[in-house]
C-alpha cells in the first residue's frame, strides 16, 4: 500500500455511476414491487453502502478509510437502446474526512448497487447487461478536483 501517513485530513468526495441495461417489462416489475427476491431497489441501496465500507477487504491496495456517509440514487433511462432494453442508472456519492480519496469506495458501491438487481432479476431477465461503471466526480485532497468531460460543476 501507499504510505499516506504524512498527508493531511480533507474532506474527500468521489461520485461513481453505472447503468444495468434490461427489458421494460422487468424496470416495470422493480417498480411495482413485484419481484419474487423483495424490494429491488432498498436491497440494492443496502448492498451499495455494505460495499463502499467494506471495500479494502477485497481490492488488495486500498486503505480502510472512515466513511462519513454513502448515498445512492436510482434514475431510469427509459429511452430504448438498439436492443430494446432500457436502464437502471445507479449514481453512488461516498464521503469522508482523511489522508486519501474515495473512488474505489464509490466504484464498488455502485458496482453493487447493479450486481444486486441483477441478482434479484435475473429469473425474468437474464439478458440484463451492466454498461458504464465510472467515476464522475472527485474532490478534496492536494489534487483538488477532478469532474469528468461534461459533467457541471
Amino acid at each position: 500500500m501507499v504510505d499516506v501517513s504524512a498527508k493531511t485530513d480533507t474532506q474527500r468526495i468521489a461520485i461513481a455511476s453505472g447503468v444495468l441495461r434490461m427489458l421494460p417489462d422487468t424496470l416495470a416489475r422493480i417498480r411495482q414491487g413485484s419481484i419474487a427476491k423483495g424490494d429491488v431497489l432498498t436491497v440494492a441501496d443496502v448492498a451499495a453502502v455494505m460495499a463502499a465500507k467494506r471495500t479494502a477487504e477485497f481490492i488488495p491496495m486500498c486503505h480502510t478509510i472512515p466513511l462519513t456517509g454513502v448515498e445512492i440514487i436510482f434514475e431510469e433511462l427509459l429511452e430504448p437502446d438498439n436492443e430494446g432494453c432500457i436502464g437502471l442508472k445507479a449514481v453512488v456519492s461516498v464521503k469522508c474526512t482523511g489522508q486519501t480519496g474515495v473512488e474505489m469506495e464509490a466504484l464498488s458501491a455502485v458496482s453493487m448497487a447493479l450486481l444486486t438487481v441483477y441478482d434479484m432479476c435475473k429469473a425474468i431477465d437474464r439478458g440484463m447487461r451492466i454498461n458504464s461503471v465510472q467515476l464522475e466526480e472527485k474532490r478534496g485532497g492536494k489534487s483538488g478536483v477532478w469532474l469528468r468531460k461534461g459533467i457541471a460543476t
